[in-house]
């Protein structure tokens, strides 16, 4: 008898979490260095970035037994991102520091390096050579790369979900091929 539960996880190899690790790595770099100790701010920061990468690796193990589970943790991953995002515009913001966009000269740049395998290696090395408005700025470009990602990860879990049925609908139909058999 063939199992019905298919194996899930392998969220390490999912671009949205690793991209998510480098995320919560910068994020507690950046609380460290740039807020005042005992800023109510660092916990939530941290604690968010913590959450979008936590909450992918949950997600993808849950999947084994339970689609809607899977979705569910995958979107706060996403919800948990955005949070940590605003942290990052308010930071620039009232600061009077800028938030980089399509006209700024480095955004381009900055977001082609995001995106790039390159990033992974030389990051953490390279933390220190940046300044606030810098590392802040990029956190941004991947939280935004982050939520991207895991919007059209929710959309293939949707459409595997309608394909494949949940668990009780897998088992149903296991137990009924095996009762076929017999």
């Amino acid at each position: 008898m063939a199992p019905f539960l298919k194996a899930k996880g392998g969220y390490r190899q999912l671009r949205a979490y690793q991209v998510a690790e480098i995320i919560y790595d910068i994020t507690f770099y950046f609380t460290q260095h740039y807020l005042e100790k005992g800023d109510r701010t660092i916990d939530q920061m941290v604690q968010a970035a913590r959450s979008g990468k936590q909450n992918i690796a949950e997600g993808s193990e849950a999947a084994t037994t339970s689609k809607q589970t899977e979705i569910k943790l995958t979107n706060v991953a996403k919800a948990s991102l955005e949070e940590l995002l605003i942290d990052y515009e308010d930071y620039l913001r009232v600061r009077s520091k800028p938030q980089w966009d399509n006209n700024h000269p480095r955004f381009h740049s900055m977001a082609n390096y995001a995106r790039s395998e390159q990033i992974a290696k030389e990051y953490f090395a390279l933390l220190p050579k940046m300044n606030d408005e810098e590392i802040a700025n990029l956190c941004i470009t991947l939280i935004n790369q982050a939520t991207y990602l895991l919007r059209r990860l929710i959309e293939k879990q949707q459409e595997m979900f309608l394909k494949e049925g949940g668990i009780r609908e897998q088992m149903t139909q296991a137990r009924l091929k095996t009762r076929g058999q017999q």
